[in-house]
């Protein structure tokens, strides 16, 4: 699922940057849905940021979230990542193939203090110099 690229940082940054943009967009979503969309993209961005630094270039295949998520959840030792990431993802394919769902604005509130917390992780995994 995965081959080995070398990335450059402009590269990693620009995956990581549009992560950070997305939860300025679920912070300020007023509609619980549009908070669980931008969430998942979230993570989705921050896991090829994270493989990206590892200079791993996910292909394009069924089942390829699936794979991001668990580097994600491994490279940032968060056994939780993949959980949540994992339970979201359900939810999200039952909204596109089985009729839609709905989110609750308590499930939001969740899945973004899950995706603040987890971009500060990556951050840090992936900036690990950075000062602040």
């Amino acid at each position: 699922m995965f081959e080995s690229f070398n990335f450059p940082q402009s590269q990693i940054n620009k995956y990581f940057q549009a992560a950070v943009k997305d939860l300025r967009l679920a912070s300020s979503a007023e509609a619980p849905e549009l908070v669980f969309y931008a969430c998942y993209n979230i993570i989705i961005k921050l896991a090829m940021a994270v493989c990206a630094k590892n200079n791993l270039r996910v292909k394009s295949r069924a089942g390829h979230h699936v794979e991001l998520i668990e580097k994600l959840a491994e490279y940032l030792k968060d056994e939780k990542i993949e959980d949540t990431a994992s339970k979201m993802r359900m939810k999200r394919n039952r909204d596109l193939y089985d009729g839609g769902t709905s989110t609750s604005g308590k499930e939001a509130a969740f899945y973004l203090n899950f995706c603040r917390k987890l971009v500060a992780d990556a951050d840090a995994y992936i900036f690990p110099n950075k000062l602040l």
